[in-house]
């Protein structure tokens, strides 16, 4: 079969099938099904983009990306807060120079501490494109004290688009990886395709391995990982989502212990995925509220964010 496409679609439906129900549910026997999404309202969304959100530990910062005015470049990244998880979003603040330029801005991501902040940005001075950049603050519950961002090298960034990370600590095993999606690296499957980084002993990060079991010849992006390590949600464009192809969809994808292999990913489903783009996916620290961003109609803008919930199980 020389389409590589068709190829690994075949592979793929012939991988699902194969798998073990609990691999195809996202782990279901701990959680109850997501939530009918939630638009969350005018004062965080507005008439332009609202993109690739980021959530505190503590649930009361709701980082994300967005070309509404104000800012100081294309995209920059804002934060809304609020005082308890049962109050509304406040109005939402640009994080400033330290964070933001003149160019782009993109998907942010708290390491599980929330002392660093991990992003992608094509300001000048990078490896190629689109690079990974990171930034540290002393107080966590300070959205302003971030300090200056940082390129985190060549070895994990290349010269071609490298964005949406996503940070996991192992704590079992002591070790710490980044993941990330890249566009056309050599070797890569198709189109963007997701990675992972491992952390050095001397804090920086090494170079990137391709993750197969979640790339496709289609695009997949942003990713965000259980606290735990044990599941995943990416953004994809593979067929078998709720939409025309290529439209974006939020999929999961389990492990029974993070040396495993992913599972091939599954769609959410009708209940969260629309017909339109759903994407930009970042998970509660307690694995219970997934954020996201789509443009289905009924929406302040061309993109707003939403939230869904589950609740654990218990046996």
């Amino acid at each position: 079969m020389k389409n590589p496409r068709l190829q690994w679609l075949v592979n793929a439906t012939f991988t699902l099938l194969a798998l073990p129900l609990y691999a195809q549910t996202g782990h279901a026997q701990a959680f109850s099904d997501w939530s009918p999404p939630v638009n969350l309202g005018p004062l965080v969304n507005s008439a332009s983009n609202e993109q690739r959100a980021a959530i505190s530990r503590d649930n009361l910062s709701l980082y994300f990306i967005s070309d509404r005015p104000g800012g100081l470049g294309s995209f920059d990244i804002w934060v809304s807060h609020r005082t308890r998880v049962d109050d509304p979003w406040g109005t939402p603040q640009d994080l400033g120079p330290n964070i933001n330029t003149t160019g782009y801005e993109s998907a942010p991501s708290f390491s599980p501490d929330g002392h660093w902040l991990y992003f992608g940005s094509n300001r000048p001075g990078g490896c190629g494109g689109f690079d990974i950049y990171a930034s540290h603050r002393k107080d966590i519950t300070d959205d302003f004290g971030w300090e200056p961002a940082v390129n985190l090298g060549c070895d994990i960034n290349s010269p071609q688009d490298d964005d949406g990370p996503t940070l996991f600590v192992d704590d079992e095993e002591e070790i710490t990886f980044l993941y990330f999606t890249s566009l056309n690296r050599p070797g890569n499957v198709g189109d963007w395709d997701i990675y992972v980084s491992q952390m050095n002993e001397d804090g920086k990060f090494g170079p990137a391995v391709l993750v197969p079991e979640l790339s496709s010849p289609f695009r997949d992006t942003r990713t965000a990982i259980r606290r735990d390590g044990l599941e995943i949600f990416i953004t994809s464009a593979r067929p078998g989502g709720v939409g025309p192809e290529p439209t974006l969809d939020l999929w999961v994808s389990t492990r029974t212990e993070t040396a495993d292999p992913w599972s091939i990913p599954v769609d959410l489903g009708p209940v969260v995925n629309s017909t339109t783009n759903d994407g930009g996916p970042s998970l509660s620290r307690d694995g219970t509220t997934l954020y996201f961003n789509s443009d289905r109609p009924g929406g302040s803008g061309a993109h707003d964010m939403y939230v869904t919930t589950r609740t654990k199980l218990h046996h």
